[in-house]
């Protein structure tokens, strides 16, 4: 299972492309031919498809504050190694050990929802703690090998990805936006232009244009937020950490 867990932490941006690629001929098929997708015309469509969005955001913010709070070199999105200075033991931490693998899953089953294929959604969330269950695996026998019984004790009472809240401890880093905005930049991006894609592909398979506006506009704002943001990290100190 460790050898497994490894080879999927190194190419974990498979499963959203699987979900992403399997999941726009789903939703496509329901586009085409409204016997697939109950919801076609009727008011609940545009709730529904709201709801799948807000369900993907919600999984941002987790993954927001799990990295806001988060010590350097902890919490990142690297794929090549294990990468752990130190233990996170508090804050969002202290109610569960996985957090970042959380925000994931509901930003990947807000796409999945989107579908409106029962049955996909469902598979998606097995594929999904099956798929991660190996990577958790892997990278726990890490922490256990690199930081023993203080990862003991702690895992011990920490909860893998169901949260405690009860058990919840106040964070000793201040919220870090220059953080957030370095790492999570790609996750507002690619999710807006998912949901993007998702209406225009649909409304073209339709013969419409009645295109979502307002996702068209957040869209287009994430693309441009991604672009700012990228050139400040590589070509300014903005958002780099003080150090004194």
């Amino acid at each position: 299972m460790e050898s497994q867990g490894n080879w999927l932490f190194k190419h974990r941006g498979i499963l959203p492309l699987i979900v992403f690629v399997v999941g726009a001929l789903l939703f496509l098929q329901n586009e085409s031919d409204p016997k697939y997708w109950t919801l076609e015309g009727t008011p609940y469509e545009m709730s529904y498809e709201l709801s799948c969005l807000l369900v993907s955001l919600l999984g941002l913010v987790i993954r927001i504050y799990t990295v806001g709070f988060s010590a350097d070199n902890t919490s990142g999105r690297n794929t090549e190694r294990q990468v752990a200075d130190v233990l996170n033991t508090k804050g969002i931490y202290s109610t569960m050990r996985n957090p970042l693998y959380v925000g994931n899953f509901f930003m990947w089953l807000g796409i999945a929802m989107l579908t409106g294929h029962f049955w996909f959604t469902f598979s998606f969330i097995l594929f999904y703690f099956l798929y991660y269950e190996r990577i958790i695996f892997t990278e726990e026998q890490f922490l256990r090998n690199k930081f023993g019984s203080t990862y003991l004790n702690w895992a011990s009472k920490t909860p893998i990805i169901i949260p405690n809240f009860s058990s919840f401890v106040k964070p000793d880093n201040k919220f870090s936006w220059k953080k957030v905005l370095r790492q999570e930049k790609n996750g507002l991006a690619a999710l807006f232009l998912i949901f993007c894609l998702f209406d225009i592909s649909g409304e073209l398979v339709k013969r419409n244009r009645d295109y979502n506006e307002g996702l068209l506009i957040a869209g287009a704002l994430s693309v441009v937020i991604y672009l700012v943001l990228k050139y400040l990290k590589y070509n300014t100190s903005l958002l780099k950490e003080n150090t004194y």
